[in-house]
């Protein structure tokens, strides 16, 4: 074998739970060390350690990547009731996405990997889509109550002289609940400024949507800065490029992605683009096949898979039973995070080297090797279902052709 590629500055690990927690070892095993010398400084997210560190883990993990300016991220869990009682649990832990997100104020832009032989459920679809889904707000950083009969909830903002501005919600009746969310002008420009660049980058179109006709000032805020923005910083850009910016209500935007060919990056608010790349990722084959990366104004990357952590296959590992569990999205996690590393320290080799893995992990499928899910999906002829394991050594086996 010959000399490991070195690292100057290390990744910022980031570790998760279940099934993806177990392939996020075998990748470094099977693919990463005995290539390069791996430099990394650790934080283990898994629910165990954030809840005996009373989530400071997420926040230091966020700290460090402003730090180092390249994360890589494994699948954790959000905990919902049940994992209260599974994991015993002091508290109900935030999504760690959702703090990490908030603390680097990014922008998650994800797309498809496209391999060969598997044919998107919508068929119009020859191009990828991505999806750039705003980081900061909304939901994911709600205060939200359960509400008894009798009680009269109000919007209330306390100006910096002390004067309120009070606005009536609901005056319940019978009990109910309510949510109060918020965002920032100087997060949603970001989202915006990122989205832009980006475009610019790949020479696609933006799409952005929202349901400003309903939520009159929330989501018009959203549309109004966009707006502004292009107009003032981007409109002679973007014609020179021969590219557009359009806006338009969400449920449209929904027709128009199904009717078109793809290739353009499809701009969401937070929630909007949790749920729409997963239906991206699924109406082109699967989750297991999209990559992820947040983007920070200030050239932070932290890239991730955008799947979950495949708790049925975890259960069945856990009691010795075979395993067939696609690990492409995680690998190109790693992949995206090495290159990127590579490109901000000068290390050619390691850029080639991530491109080499990628390389050899799509031959291995269009050669017809796969896990079970893109067995089920691909129409190749000569196909094999393969372990998690043996999937892994199939690209070390492409992997050491490429290297050589």
């Amino acid at each position: 074998m010959a000399e490991k590629i070195q690292m100057k500055t290390p990744l910022v690990e980031m570790d998760g739970d279940e099934m993806t927690r177990v392939i996020w070892q075998m990748i470094k095993d099977t693919l990463l060390t005995p290539y390069i010398d791996l430099k990394t400084e650790y934080y283990d997210l898994g629910l165990v350690h954030r809840n005996e560190t009373k989530d400071q883990v997420t926040i230091d993990s966020a700290e460090a990547t402003k730090k180092y300016g390249v994360a890589v991220k494994c699948a954790t869990i959000t905990p919902n009731a049940q994992r209260m009682t599974e994991y015993n649990l002091s508290e109900m832990w935030k999504s760690p996405n959702g703090t990490i997100r908030a603390i680097l104020d990014g922008t998650v832009f994800r797309a498809p990997i496209i391999v060969k032989g598997i044919t998107p459920y919508i068929p119009t679809w020859t191009k990828p889509i991505t999806i750039a889904r705003h980081a900061y707000g909304d939901v994911y950083k709600n205060t939200e109550m359960v509400v008894d009969g009798g009680c009269k909830a109000e919007l209330v903002v306390t100006d910096k002289d002390g004067n309120e501005t009070r606005s009536l919600i609901h005056d319940f009746k019978t009990p109910g609940i309510i949510q109060g969310l918020h965002n920032i002008d100087a997060s949603i420009a970001s989202f915006a400024r990122a989205c832009f660049n980006y475009a610019l980058d790949i020479k696609q179109d933006v799409w952005f949507a929202t349901k400003d006709t309903i939520s009159k000032k929330y989501d018009h805020r959203f549309k109004d800065i966009f707006q502004e923005i292009f107009d003032t910083e981007y409109k002679e850009k973007f014609q020179e490029a021969g590219i557009e910016y359009f806006y338009t209500l969400i449920d449209d935007a929904v027709a128009r992605v199904v009717r078109s060919e793809g290739g353009y990056i499809w701009a969401c608010k937070n929630y909007d683009g949790d749920v729409m790349s997963d239906m991206v990722a699924t109406a082109y084959g699967s989750l297991g096949m999209m990559t992820s990366v947040l983007v920070s104004p200030d050239g932070i990357y932290e890239y991730e898979a955008a799947h979950g952590t495949v708790t049925r296959h975890y259960y069945k590992h856990l009691k010795g039973e075979p395993t067939s569990t696609n690990s492409v999205a995680t690998l190109f996690a790693w992949t995206g995070a090495l290159r990127k590393r590579g490109e901000l320290d000068g290390i050619s080799d390691l850029c080639r080297f991530a491109d080499n893995l990628e390389k050899a992990t799509i031959q291995t499928i269009e050669d017809g090797v796969m896990t079970g899910d893109l067995y089920v999906l691909s129409k190749l002829e000569n196909k094999q279902k393969v372990g998690t394991e043996e999937f892994l050594n199939e690209i070390r086996n492409r992997l050491d052709k490429l290297m050589a």
